[in-house]
């Protein structure tokens, strides 16, 4: 705080021996080459709240030999030259709180020794190929608050000591496919804040040896199974705050891989209810938190499997306390984890308000079922390219909620589903309403293959049809046709046929309608398996006939024919 303006290399040769250098909250606005001159001995140098824009490369060439910590936080440089620090001693570097948008390949080469980076609060929205290398040391990396966008290996080159990568609050919607590739012995990643809807197969590849992994606060929805296969080694996951209340509700598997997991955060997902193999693969669970997620149900035994649980917290005044949640409390009370759970119920009308822990067993009854329930199953179809299509799907409920639909495919909400929607009362009892609704897919292309389901909602929860398979085939369609043919006895007759379709079609042959060939009797009958060509030799008078070709797959046959007429030798012609 003196209001120092420049550095002056001359003034600082007095002080040979000094080790510790703070100039910090001055009004320093550049570093040039010639600020800090040779023989100097500075091992700690503080430059941070000044107004440092320009740095020139090679300033600290100076300090080769001794610097081990370089504070530049909080100044107003724009722009880093290509390796513009010859360090090689230098252990932590503070960059975080500037105004740097790009880092260029090579910047910090000739950092022999760095282990800590920090680059956050800075507004980087692009990291080029190579921008870390030379760091093969470097065990810590903050990148936090900026603006990137996505992760790629190119710009990851390099780091292949890195323990600890900090990458919240950017603007990261798009993880590469290797990604992480030569990032190996990362043991914490944190990914909050970001723009992440989903979680593909590749997301979180090459990560074997992750210790803890932060996904909170993005717009998680959608998480492929086998995700998070390969991190044998996780111990803590957090997605809180994201919407992935799809995957605990129905998916199971969707943690396959993570046997090592001791915590789980599912704090505010929006969940309302817990499916039975929601867990799955999370045997060894210590600690899971549900909390903050108006859940409504949880199905039976969803968390017997977990028999290490120390913690469960669920905080929910939303329940639906019927016969199927009879079991929770109990269980709850015999693994002692009462005291992390807040659960009280919502319905029946009579229960209201009270908790789950309160309620007598006896009155934990299914007089009505106000959560929806499938009745009609959408059903595996196939489809002929080009053609309409329909899934249907049906639900009842006793309850007047107002209902909503949606459809998936490939676990993925269609965000402009082609639906229709009709409710009616079921006539026998007159309380109890139906709902359906159609799904359309008009022409079909072959990017219509997958799996559908039906989600129908009400305020109680959502109910998840089976998934039902859509296969798009095509119609055989001929590119060679048999032709008519008259040939003489004793010769060999040749008869082309070749088909395609999706999928391939089978080709078979007939004659005169039925299967019964003298030639292939007669073992003279050839046709090759992976050719377009039947041959029959010594061709007789017996094999004279109409042969037909049908070309057959799932989707449909088409068939052509072709006459083979025979005709006398030349010597039966003479003799005669």
């Amino acid at each position: 705080h003196n209001k120092i303006r420049s550095v002056e290399g001359s003034q600082l040769k007095a002080y040979l021996s000094l080790e510790v250098l703070d100039l910090s909250s001055n009004n320093i606005t550049e570093i040039r080459s010639s600020c800090f001159p040779h023989g100097l001995h500075i091992k700690e140098l503080n430059l941070a709240s000044n107004r440092i824009g320009t740095l020139e490369s090679g300033a600290f060439d100076g300090l080769s030999r001794s610097l081990l910590t370089l504070r530049l936080s909080k100044n107003r440089i724009t722009q880093l030259p290509v390796k513009a620090f010859k360090l090689p001693r230098l252990t932590q570097l503070d960059l975080n709180r500037n105004r740097i948008r790009l880092i260029e390949g090579l910047t910090f080469q000739g950092l022999d020794s760095l282990e800590v980076l920090k680059l956050q609060r800075n507004n980087i929205s692009k990291l080029t190929d190579g921008a870390f290398w030379g760091l093969s040391r470097m065990h810590v990396l903050h990148l936090e608050s900026n603006s990137l966008m996505e992760v790629n290996s190119g710009s990851l080159y390099g780091l292949t000591a890195l323990h600890q990568l900090h990458l919240s609050n950017n603007s990261i919607s798009r993880i590469h496919r290797d990604g992480w590739s030569f990032c190996q012995k990362l043991h914490e990643l944190v990914l909050s804040f970001n723009n992440l809807t989903r979680l593909d197969e590749e997301s979180l590849a090459d990560l074997s040896s992750l210790n803890t992994l932060r996904l909170s606060h993005n717009s998680i929805s959608h998480i492929a199974e086998g995700a998070f296969r390969g991190l044998k080694n996780l111990r803590v996951l957090d997605l809180d705050h994201n919407e992935i209340s799809g995957t605990i509700e129905d998916t199971s598997g969707a943690f396959t891989g993570l046997d090592s997991l001791s915590k789980l955060t599912l704090f505010g997902n929006k969940i309302k209810s817990v499916a039975k193999r929601a867990f799955s693969g999370l045997e060894g669970l210590e600690h899971l938190n549900i909390g903050e997620n108006a859940i409504r149900s949880v199905q039976f035994d969803a968390f017997v499997k977990m028999k290490n649980l120390k913690e469960l917290h669920i905080s929910s005044d939303s329940f639906l306390c019927d016969c199927q949640l009879k079991w929770l409390p109990p269980w709850l009370t015999g693994r002692m984890l009462q005291a992390f759970v807040t659960a009280t119920c919502a319905h029946p009308q009579s229960l209201k308000g009270q908790s789950i822990f309160s309620v007598p067993p006896e009155s934990f009854v299914c007089d009505d079922f106000p959560k929806p329930q499938i009745i009609t199953q959408p059903e595996t179809t196939m489809a002929v390219l080009g053609k309409d299509i329909q899934f249907t799907c049906s639900a009842a409920s006793s309850s007047s909620s107002p209902m909503t639909f949606a459809w998936k495919k490939d676990n993925e909400v269609l965000a402009n589903a082609d639906m229709e929607n009709f409710a009616h009362v079921r006539a026998q009892d007159g309380e109890v309403m139906e709902y359906t609704t159609i799904l359309h897919l008009r022409h079909v292309t072959f990017g219509h293959e997958g799996r559908y389901q039906c989600i129908i909602t009400n305020h109680f929860g959502s109910t998840y049809s089976h998934k039902a398979r859509l296969t798009v085939n095509v119609l055989p369609s001929f590119t060679k046709m048999p032709h008519d043919i008259a040939i003489r006895t004793g010769t060999m007759a040749r008869l082309e046929c070749a088909a395609r379709g999706h999928p391939n079609p089978q080709i078979a042959w007939q004659k005169d309608g039925g299967t019964d060939f003298p030639a292939a009797r007669e073992r003279r009958m050839h046709v090759m398996p992976d050719d377009d060509v039947f041959f029959i030799t010594d061709v007789k008078v017996d094999d004279m006939g109409v042969y037909s070709c049908t070309a057959q797959n799932t989707a449909g046959s088409v068939s052509a024919n072709a006459t083979l007429t025979v005709l006398g030798s030349p010597v039966d012609t003479l003799c005669a």
